[in-house]
């Protein structure tokens, strides 16, 4: 994972998610219905759900699935009481870890998570001793392979709004503000730009070289955290290389 490897790590473990439909499901599913509790069920106004919907159509989550997580959001459906929070730890070789907690047992969830941390070498932290290294932002990532002009697209993304465009290894890579990433991706879409990736994340300000079996942990330590039903998003700062054996 050479270059920007974070977003390497978010491809490489989206990718593996497919694997698991069951979790993406429940998870995409849960954020649906909190998107409703909090802003109301229509997705105009509600900028999370329009997102959750979003989310949820690229993944194929059944329409009958998505009628209940709103229902349950509405309060007519029983099992729409989860509490969000944000847990933060450390990895091995101090990579900084924040995950976006869903759930409806706080004892259970926190018990599961500090073990998990504890059995790949890291360990779970106080509030805020790392939510401060990352940053909520828009990201689009264009393949190389797409061969849209470099010049064209990046004139393009800072008409539209976005913040940053960088050209980095086989992508090219466009930041916004998160209150501009629906408008910059209306206009890349109307231009038929073929879009990677398309999300609001959270991108850290640095990053921790990783290599052997650091790296080899800290792969199985956001795997894990990845798969837990409780967790809805996993976020770190480590990068590895492209070509360390923890890889193969």
């Amino acid at each position: 994972m050479s270059g920007h490897s974070k977003w390497a790590n978010i491809k490489r473990h989206k990718g593996k998610m497919d694997a698991i439909r069951g979790k993406i499901t429940t998870k995409i599913s849960r954020e649906i219905t909190v998107a409703v509790k909090t802003g109301g069920p229509d997705p105009t106004g509600n900028m999370r759900l329009k997102l959750a919907l979003q989310n949820a159509k690229e993944n194929n989550i059944p329409k009958e699935n998505i009628q209940r997580a709103i229902q349950k959001g509405q309060g007519a459906l029983e099992g729409g009481n989860f509490e969000e929070m944000l847990y933060e730890g450390y990895g091995p070789g101090g990579v900084a870890v924040l995950l976006e907690i869903m759930t409806d047992n706080k004892n259970r969830t926190a018990a599961d998570i500090r073990h998990l941390f504890s059995k790949y070498g890291g360990n779970l932290g106080e509030s805020g001793c790392v939510a401060w290294m990352f940053d909520k932002k828009g990201l689009f990532l264009v393949n190389k392979e797409t061969g849209v002009n470099e010049e064209d697209l990046m004139l393009l993304a800072l008409e539209a709004g976005a913040e940053d465009f960088k050209n980095d290894d086989n992508q090219y890579e466009i930041t916004t503000t998160p209150d501009d990433w629906e408008k910059v991706r209306e206009i890349l879409e109307q231009n038929k730009i073929q879009l990677e990736t398309a999300q609001v994340t959270m991108v850290p300000q640095t990053t921790v070289d990783l290599v052997g079996d650091d790296a080899v942990k800290m792969l199985k330590l956001f795997d894990a955290l990845e798969e837990h039903d409780d967790v809805q998003e996993v976020y770190a700062n480590f990068d590895i290389p492209e070509d360390d054996p923890s890889l193969q």
